[in-house]
């Protein structure tokens, strides 16, 4: 009997009618399969992948294949977006013993959960240089059957290398120093692809941590420097050609997860939130460091998508829209992208006379603009993937225009095939709304308030803040939630969760100066520590550790699509210091690092949001304090000008008259000490609690702000 039917993950209903015995993960289903000494079939994926989706439709939805899984196995379904813990152990597992790993994840397990043998997608018959699904759980079966105690023992040995490889111990005897930062501003440089933009050949992957660590190499260095213009260079360039290429839905605003071929061209087209507000956040820093107004309107298109398709109704953040849907509404056959391409031929019927200028802008042309190699499942032929294959003023000069003509009728023609596309079956929304994604959606609204002024983002901000607050959270234990989806899911959130929540709190602190979000993230900090902190070794590990069907406890530090727990909670520790100076905060910080230490210097392309934190770590604070009311013209504008600047280790604070700044502990009688100047709003700048001359007009201010670093870093 299938039991996902009672489940609230997306994930896990798409499969509550195939004729699968599935089962949730949990007890029920470990004691059956002990009680009949079968094997567990464990499947994981999520509820807008692709494959996921091949395999189901190929596998799980055919009756014969499903009578092997229940008659010899007992069949587990996982969400990995709802139980990152389980993917994580046996996706370690599935890397080992294979060299590669993906989803949907197909792993088989001991009644006692220990991983016997895995894989990813398996075609329903010998193809794809794969074996066929029904002869691999034959063969499992059989050696089940007949070689059981030779595979628990490979089992046993193997989960042991994983767990002496995962424990995060090691040399903590020798200090980390400025070196590491260089060898991965080398490791960019040795990986950046200087034709089209990004680190690494096809498949492409959006990676915006590694753009989060140049962005601050290159301020630490100067981005007058050699190596701070080369690192700027690297980072804007692939942001422009992103933002030109088929990942960027040129209609509707967002990014699809990545690109199949190297010109950023052919994605693969779920949107997930996470690279949403990753991306909105690079394109706000390139924006606020060069002041080009086009990575400001990328960034807006991002959070507009957000707000618009990704936002429930009380304010939090769903978790991803699917690639694949339906060609035609009411009939079944669905492709991916089928929501997103276009034929020359509703072009043409659509914008009449602005079709050329479109389709000379957004290279459609009448067989299909997808590369050769980039559709080996021939879905694209006679569709077209906009991508801006001319600039404004290319094709402005094509067909005799000036480049603001142009460029809003290009304007007028989008929004008439947006409003076309809105006919259109639209991709599965996955309505979940999950901690962790939450948190980084929430420092990038709260980004956007203040480096584009607009008072809705840091609105948006502040209401999925309080939903996760609310809705997320057990007010008797103060711990989080995992995820939501009417109601929380009642899985405990993981170190993740946390470090993006707390992350997410202090940028809207940083943004509204509400001391409100500086003191829930201090509390959830505290949370945290308890829960996830390693108190032999330094660093967090990923779970919690009470949860006994997790075999491993491990640490992660790889930043990827998304940035890891320790990457983030390392800067969240650096922060507080800044604005608490509270020492256990630093010295947690530098334990963490001693942790880290060796992917930090053995493999910094694989850690460079851990780098960027460690950047952080030996830059001086600096404190930037406005001295004025709120509501008074000279604060917002010193407040609008300190904002302008790419200045990324600066606290600010507004002291004013009922300014509570108590919280900030023995530094709060200094602030409450600052007076105004001549009358108006001033604003200190202070390094290590070393104050400049105050200042009370916007272009002294500016010229403070515009003079580079401030000091010497220091050092660990």
């Amino acid at each position: 009997m299938n039991l996902l039917r009672n489940e609230k993950s997306p994930y896990l209903l798409q499969h509550a009618d195939n004729p699968v015995a599935w089962m949730p993960w949990g007890d029920e289903a470990f004691q059956l399969a002990r009680r009949e000494q079968k094997p567990i079939f464990l499947s994981v994926g999520y509820s807008t992948c692709h494959w996921c989706h091949v395999m189901a439709h190929e596998s799980f939805e055919d009756p014969g294949i499903a009578r092997l899984l229940n008659e010899y196995f007992v069949p587990v379904k996982v969400d990995r977006e709802e139980r990152p813990d389980v993917d994580h152990v046996y996706m370690s597992f599935v890397q080992a013993t294979t060299g590669q790993g993906g989803w949907p994840m197909s792993v088989w397990l001991t009644p006692d959960l220990k991983p016997i043998y895995g894989g990813t997608y398996f075609p329903p018959a010998d193809r794809y240089g794969r074996p066929g699904f029904p002869a691999v759980l034959q063969r499992i079966a059989e050696l089940w059957k007949t070689e059981r105690a030779k595979l628990v023992q490979q089992s046993d040995e193997i989960l042991r290398g994983l767990a002496a490889a995962t424990s995060g111990e090691g040399d903590r005897a020798e200090a980390l120093d400025a070196e590491v930062l260089e060898n991965g501003y080398q490791a960019a440089l040795g990986r950046f692809e200087n034709r089209h933009g990004g680190f690494g050949g096809a498949p492409k992957f959006p990676r915006p941590a590694v753009l989060h660590f140049l962005f601050r190499y290159g301020a630490r260095a100067g981005f007058t420097s050699d190596r701070g213009e080369i690192a700027l260079g690297m980072a804007t360039f692939t942001l422009d050609k992103m933002g030109a290429g088929g990942l960027r839905d040129h209609l509707g605003g967002g990014f699809h997860r990545y690109s199949v071929d190297e010109f950023w061209h052919v994605p693969h087209f779920e949107k997930m939130l996470y690279d949403q507000a990753q991306l909105a956040a690079s394109y706000l820093e390139a924006y606020q460091i060069t002041g080009e107004a086009r990575y400001a309107a990328i960034a807006r298109e991002t959070l507009d998508y957000v707000s618009r398709d990704l936002t429930g109704p009380e304010g939090g953040f769903y978790s991803a829209e699917d690639a694949d849907s339906l060609l035609e509404a009411g009939k079944p056959e669905h492709a991916e992208g089928a929501f997103y391409v276009w034929t020359d031929g509703e072009i043409d019927r659509l914008l009449g006379d602005e079709a050329e200028l479109f389709k000379f802008h957004y290279g459609v042309v009448s067989e299909g603009n997808a590369p050769a190699g980039a559709d080996p499942h021939g879905e694209f032929i006679g569709k077209n993937i906009l991508i801006e294959r001319h600039a404004s003023a290319e094709t402005a000069q094509r067909f005799g225009l000036s480049v603001p003509e142009t460029e809003n009728r290009l304007a007028r023609a989008r929004d008439l095939l947006f409003q076309q596309r809105l006919l259109r079956p639209r991709p599965h929304l996955d309505d979940k709304v999950i901690t962790a994604w939450n948190g980084l959606m929430i420092s990038a609204f709260a980004q956007a308030s203040q480096i584009l002024g607009e008072a809705a983002y840091l609105h948006t901000a502040e209401r999925a803040a309080d939903f996760i607050l609310t809705r997320l959270r057990n007010l008797a234990t103060g711990r989080l939630w995992r995820s939501y989806r009417e109601g929380p899911s009642r899985v405990g959130a993981f170190a993740e969760d946390y470090a993006f929540l707390i992350a997410g709190l202090l940028d809207l602190h940083a943004a509204s100066l509400d001391l409100r979000w500086l003191r829930e993230a201090a509390v959830l900090q505290k949370t945290m520590d308890a829960l996830f902190w390693d108190g032999r070794s330094g660093g967090y590990f990923s779970t919690s550790g009470e949860d006994p069907s997790i075999l491993l406890r491990t640490k992660e530090d790889y930043d990827g699509a998304e940035p890891s727990a320790n990457s983030v909670a390392a800067e969240n520790l650096i922060r507080f210091d800044h604005l608490l100076s509270q020492p256990a905060y630093r010295e947690g910080a530098r334990q963490l690092f001693l942790a880290v230490k060796g992917p930090l210097r053995q493999a910094p392309s694989a850690v460079p949001r851990l780098l960027a934190s460690y950047e952080a770590f030996l830059a001086p604070p600096l404190h930037i304090a406005i001295v004025g009311e709120p509501d008074e013209e000279g604060t917002r504008g010193l407040l609008a000008e300190v904002r302008r600047h790419f200045r990324p280790h600066r606290v600010l604070l507004l002291v004013s008259t009922d300014a509570k700044l108590d919280f900030l502990g023995e530094k709060a009688p200094f602030f409450k000490s600052l007076t105004r100047l001549e009358g108006k709003a001033t604003a200190y700048v202070c390094e290590n609690f070393s104050c400049r001359l105050p200042v009370n007009r916007v272009e002294e201010l500016r010229k403070i702000l515009s003079g580079g670093n401030t000091g010497v870093a220091r050092k660990s």
